[in-house]
């Protein structure tokens, strides 16, 4: 469900409560998380609860984000963060919420299906509705870059929200690929949202023995085998590029952090959650990188290519 033309000016938020419950992949933990409403100006705010009561309350923006190993985690401390959080930030992003709280029962979101898709429906099937309140965004206005190694990401100068992610594995069955595209809610939802997690059996015995991957299964992760073929009998959603879609998911998600949608283009090679993260933090601490805009007029949106057609939530990474 797109947002008309008319409410792309405006914040948006849930028009009622939804919950779902799944399996934490890392913890192999029942969890379950609630979506509700919420006021102009909040911005996507996370609450665990234990018994009834909150423990920890964090804002989704870069500066509340600990660890990015194999996931993005909110938090600093194991007995209060909320991890895997970017399949759903990326539904978030990318269906124009701008304003939620989400309960969460657990230390980690829901893996469900190992992508972006049930948290759509969800969103879908509750509705969202525009507040009186008008959204901001964030235009690069110049390139802000960093790299490790080989692994390099960067935002560059775009009239729209663009990504451009190239992954390269040692692994014939993966190899080199890329997905180039302007981000849209229907881009997403068609050509990115179905994309899952995935994996390699080489690496479960030490996920297992660190503590990870304990609800990981064929339900939700792409698995190679040692051979280098998928294990799952249903094979691959996305033809052979099913990998560097999930890569660009979780970039989606990961910027989602910016606290505003972005107008500009974010590209990464061999990247991850933790350059993702690290890139985010490199721009929003160079003030003289981008600004801060509100929505454009229809005519200055018919000259810019319709570049607020996506919508994101309005947690400014200045308040953070």
């Amino acid at each position: 469900m797109g947002l008309g033309i008319g409410l792309l000016g405006f914040q948006t938020t849930i028009a009622h409560a939804v919950t779902l419950r799944g399996t934490g992949v890392h913890s192999g933990s029942e969890v379950s998380i609630t979506f509700h409403p919420a006021d102009a100006d909040s911005g996507v705010v996370f609450q665990r609860v234990i018994d009834e009561t909150v423990i920890s309350e964090y804002k989704a923006v870069s500066s509340q984000v600990g660890n990015t190993d194999l996931c993005t985690v909110l938090g600093f401390s194991a007995a209060t963060s909320i991890a895997t959080i970017e399949h759903v930030m990326a539904a978030v992003y990318a269906l124009g919420l701008d304003n939620l709280l989400i309960e969460v029962h657990g230390a980690e979101m829901p893996i469900m299906d190992g992508s972006s898709a049930p948290f759509i429906e969800a969103i879908e099937q509750t509705g969202i509705k525009a507040l009186a309140v008008k959204r901001r965004y964030i235009r690069i206005i110049k390139p802000v870059r960093i790299e490790s190694g080989a692994s390099w990401s960067e935002f560059v100068p775009y009239d729209g929200m663009r990504f451009e992610v190239e992954i390269d594995f040692d692994c014939p069955l993966i190899g080199r690929q890329s997905w180039k595209g302007d981000m849209t809610p229907s881009v997403f939802k068609t050509e990115l949202s179905r994309a899952r997690t995935f994996g390699f059996m080489r690496d479960v015995e030490r996920l297992w023995a660190s503590g990870h991957a304990l609800g990981s299964s064929l339900e939700n992760s792409v698995v190679i085998s040692d051979d280098n073929t998928v294990i799952n009998v249903e094979g691959l959603r996305y033809a052979k590029d099913e990998f560097v879609r999930h890569k660009t998911l979780d970039a989606v998600g990961d910027l989602a952090l910016a606290g505003a949608p972005f107008i500009g283009c974010y590209r990464s090679y061999r990247g991850g959650h933790k350059m993702n993260s690290h890139a985010l933090k490199a721009l929003l601490s160079d003030r003289s990188a981008y600004e801060v805009v509100e929505t454009a007029t229809p005519r200055q949106r018919a000259s810019a290519r319709e570049v607020v057609a996506i919508h994101a939530p309005e947690f400014a990474p200045w308040s953070a």
